[in-house]
């Protein structure tokens, strides 16, 4: 169970959430939606390290995870809104790269389960190609098959269909569905209230939090 109590996050001087309190169930799909601009991708980049929030605390399964910038760990993997794959790395490179250089697992090891994450998602086929030879859909599926191979205890998506057509939109959310079945808790910032409708087992309205 992820907890979040009384977080505060300010940027020179400007608020952009104060003593925010969410709780978010194993297994459960929460979408978090509101307009572009008030702090949504900023609370995920908190929960997964890359942000500092200036008061409140975040729990994981019990443990408190600092908010203060001294996160290493990968317990939220956090799937970026552009992908973030290397270019020069084909699907498959992508995946192992962090299992082997911070989780230090073996080459073999590395590939083997990153295999078996793409075959998880339809994307063993895809395991050799580079990121340009990926429609928007597929590209989404690898970087999510990035984040499950350093086995997260949450699996976060900043605006996983944006720029993505019809098809791909219904491919990320077979995805969502799927990872939901194997036990998977997924939280995902949205300003696509219908896709967030049809995924999730509760929509959190971010833009009400703010303004109380």
């Amino acid at each position: 169970m992820l907890e979040i109590k009384k977080l505060t996050k300010t940027y020179n001087n400007n608020t952009i959430f104060r003593d925010l309190d969410l709780t978010v169930s194993d297994g459960e799909v929460l979408s978090i939606v509101g307009p572009s601009g008030i702090g949504k991708t900023t609370l995920i980049k908190i929960l997964a390290g890359l942000e500092t929030a200036d008061a409140g605390e975040v729990t994981l399964n019990s443990e408190r995870l600092p908010v203060d910038g001294t996160r290493t760990d990968a317990k939220v993997g956090l799937i970026f809104q552009d992908f973030n794959l290397f270019p020069n790395y084909t699907v498959l490179d992508n995946i192992i790269l962090a299992p082997i250089n911070v989780n230090k697992i073996d080459k073999a090891t590395a590939k083997d389960q990153a295999r078996s994450i793409l075959d998880t998602l339809g994307m063993l086929n895809k395991a050799e190609l580079y990121p340009f030879q990926l429609s928007g859909g597929q590209k989404q599926r690898a970087a999510i098959a990035r984040a499950l191979a350093m086995d997260p205890q949450i699996l976060a998506y900043d605006e996983p269909t944006s720029g993505l057509d019809e098809a791909s939109t219904k491919q990320v959310a077979e995805i969502v569905k799927t990872l939901k079945h194997r036990g998977v808790t997924q939280l995902i910032i949205t300003h696509d209230q219908f896709f967030a409708e049809i995924v999730s087992d509760r929509v959190f309205d971010f833009s009400k939090e703010v303004a109380r």
